[in-house]
């Protein structure tokens, strides 16, 4: 084991501080159970303080909806204990399911509704007279545990979040400006490079999420968080759009390689630009595009699919470019503000995404609500039936485990760790309760016996190996303290509540074993029937939403897919079959791009209704999970395409053309070349 590092060491003593602080307050202002507070300053703390004081302010929030729903329920259902379990039951349930939808800090609003609604409404359900005090008092403890959390993280030597998130968003950039150099050299990629370059996906995700603490940071860059937004739609756009490129590159080497050779310079010179990074000079941008545009050929009616192509490859060069400069303007403007100046303006050709965005499976939230919900009835029949005198603490536990692991595909071993290590805590918790706290008589003395424990056991909090135990560790003696009453507690009621919170952790795990389990591959198969329902729903949609919108969706779900593809499929050579799949998600950018189009292509004389229902009709039935796309919309896709060549010339007739060619190479990789007559 590694020895503990000066950082460690300070989080470890802020959180003690933070929690003896919390202690301190509680007890001064004489609440029932001061250790609410401490174990709440160890469950929101986190190494960067912008964390902190966001989760802070959802928190509390979650905690006063929480604490009223509690209040409302309880003495209306007081007469009917079955009847008020299933209804706590239902809302903790019901709260889950929102959380789940919303992947960024907001969720703990929800999810602190739910289970704290459990925690104060499951003891009440046997002594409802006292519920307002109840809740009342709960809501003080968290809440001062939450603000002594955010006090001590915010004042003492406080780690932004920002120069963080900043240097991991210079190392996407980096990654995402290495792939361009590599795409437009002539070396084509292998397999498993393709599989590093999507996995820059899935950090792209987690910097949008990341971002979302921005406002909270204690660094200059919270000033910077439009431009930081922009930064991640910019990187959002070259992902696609790389993709795209690379496609194109790859097959006219392969169709007609005599083609690229005026090209070669443009290539060449725009991966040197692209390469100098922060020194690349923004004017040569606009040089570069306009050798672009030189070097676009036109549509005849007759294109063959080599002028497709090129014509294809000249308009996502041309963004891809247009990203870059973009990228490189911003990224300027943060550094100026991180030192201190004032930047120029943002160019923000298009508003900047939330993560409101992003994936959301609706089915999984109302399996994890539902796997929640059957565990605290389950807990509670049993506690009522069997008259168990400490069994309030089983459905309580079941509920903060299941909404603490719901967004795992398989949440059991999470649970069995937590219960592990709750075990581990135990003897601890006894000896503290049944030896140690009854022989203290002053504040002073309950830190320094409180101390050992607390400030070793917080060195492995910053490590994301032993975060999770450590943690579990602590809540699980803490949390056994702030359950007992320590002026008057014996043996048998201890082992009761102990036994209780375990036969909680232990329900959820088989419960959650039975109904919320899934696998990974499982997941992505689920996840990509998701984005070809969406493809079928959107040729239907009179109006599709924005392109930027539907890459920012694509390239969360391939974040996502990636590291359930690298589990289910270990070998290099049968991941990359399983990220040959991943083609699909990008046909939806190109049915938005279409549908955007279709008015001015239908007045040009080209109807695009019957390639958009065979499309339809193709994703609706499952797309590529029974197999190749059908001959028939290869035949329909080449059919348009000579419509959209024939057209009346336009601006968007080359933006269908190229929507189309894009199309064919993601759903037909393999196909014949295009050709402009039909075989006699």
């Amino acid at each position: 084991m590694n020895p503990p590092k000066l950082g460690e060491m300070l989080f470890s003593l802020k959180c003690f501080m933070a929690s003896m602080l919390a202690l301190y307050v509680s007890l001064a202002a004489g609440l029932p159970r001061p250790f609410w507070a401490m174990m709440t300053a160890y469950i929101v703390a986190s190494p960067f303080s912008g964390a902190v004081r966001s989760k802070a302010l959802f928190r509390v929030c979650g905690t006063l909806i929480g604490s009223a729903a509690t209040i409302i329920m309880v003495p209306r259902m007081a007469n009917a204990p079955e009847l008020l379990s299933l209804a706590l039951a239902c809302w903790v349930g019901l709260c889950l399911y929102v959380s789940l939808l919303d992947r960024t800090p907001r969720s703990y609003i929800f999810m602190l509704a739910g289970y704290t609604a459990g925690l104060i409404g499951f003891p009440a359900v046997t002594d409802p007279a006292t519920i307002f005090d109840t809740g009342l008092a709960r809501v003080e403890e968290i809440t001062i545990g939450i603000l002594s959390a955010t006090v001590v993280h915010s004042l003492i030597f406080p780690q932004g979040v920002g120069p963080v998130l900043l240097a991991r968003l210079d190392r996407a950039i980096c990654d995402a400006q290495r792939w361009m150099g590599d795409v437009l050299k002539p070396a084509a990629s292998k397999a498993q490079a393709l599989h590093t370059r999507l996995a820059l996906a899935g950090e792209i995700s987690e910097l949008r999420v990341m971002s979302t603490h921005l406002p909270f940071d204690t660094s200059q860059l919270r000033w910077t968080a439009g431009m930081v937004h922009g930064l991640h739609d910019r990187l959002t756009a070259m992902v696609p759009l790389l993709l795209a490129v690379e496609d194109r590159l790859n097959t006219l080497r392969d169709v007609d390689p005599d083609s690229l050779q005026p090209w070669a310079a443009l290539l060449h010179d725009t991966a040197a630009w692209i390469q100098a990074g922060h020194n690349a000079d923004p004017a040569r941008a606009a040089h570069l595009r306009a050798e672009l545009a030189r070097l676009k050929p036109a549509l005849p009616a007759n294109a063959s699919w080599s002028e497709i192509l090129r014509l294809n490859l000249a308009q996502r060069l041309d963004a891809l470019i247009e990203a870059c400069e973009d990228g490189l303007e911003l990224r300027t403007n943060v550094g100026a503000v991180m030192e201190g100046g004032a930047p120029a303006k943002a160019p923000y050709r298009t508003p900047p995404l939330t993560p409101s965005v992003l994936h959301r499976d609706h089915g999984m939230a109302l399996r994890s609500a539902l796997a929640a919900a059957l565990t605290m009835v389950v807990c509670c029949a049993f506690w009522i039936l069997t008259a168990w005198p400490s069994g309030a603490a089983a459905p309580m536990m079941a509920g903060v485990a299941c909404c603490f692991f719901a967004t795992q595909d398989n949440p059991v071993p999470l649970i069995r760790m937590f219960v592990k290590w709750t075990v581990i805590s135990m003897p601890v918790a006894a000896f503290y309760i049944l030896c140690v706290l009854p022989a203290v008589h002053s504040y002073e003395m309950l830190v320094l016996v409180l101390a050992p424990v607390f400030l070793i056991g917080g060195l492995f909090m910053p490590r994301p190996a032993t975060a999770g135990s450590s943690l579990a560790f602590l809540i699980g003696v803490a949390g056994t303290l702030s359950l007992q009453d320590t002026g008057t507690l014996d043996i048998p009621s201890f082992l009761n509540s102990m036994v209780a919170q375990l036969f909680g952790f232990i329900a959820a795990a088989v419960i959650t074993s039975l109904v919320r389990t899934v696998g990974g591959d499982w997941m992505a198969r689920r996840m990509l029937r998701t984005a070809r329902r969406e493809v079928a729903q959107m040729t239907r949609m009179p109006a599709a939403e924005p392109l930027l919108t539907i890459s920012a969706r694509m390239l969360d779900r391939i974040g996502l897919l990636m590291p359930r593809l690298a589990i289910a499929h270990p070998t290099p050579e049968a991941r990359a079959v399983a990220v040959d799949g991943l083609r699909e998600l990008r046909v939806g950018l190109h049915t938005a791009q279409l549908c955007g189009l279709q008015q001015q292509l239908e007045q040009a004389g080209v109807p695009l209704r019957p390639l958009l229902q065979k499309l339809g009709a193709h994703f609706g039935n499952g797309g590529h999970e029974h197999g190749q796309a059908p001959a028939a919309l290869l035949e329909k896709l080449d059919s348009t395409l000579r419509a959209v060549c024939a057209a009346a010339a336009g601006e968007a007739r080359l933006q269908a053309a190229a929507a189309l060619a894009s199309m064919r190479r993601d759903l037909f990789p393999r196909a014949a070349a295009y050709r402009p007559e039909i075989a006699s």
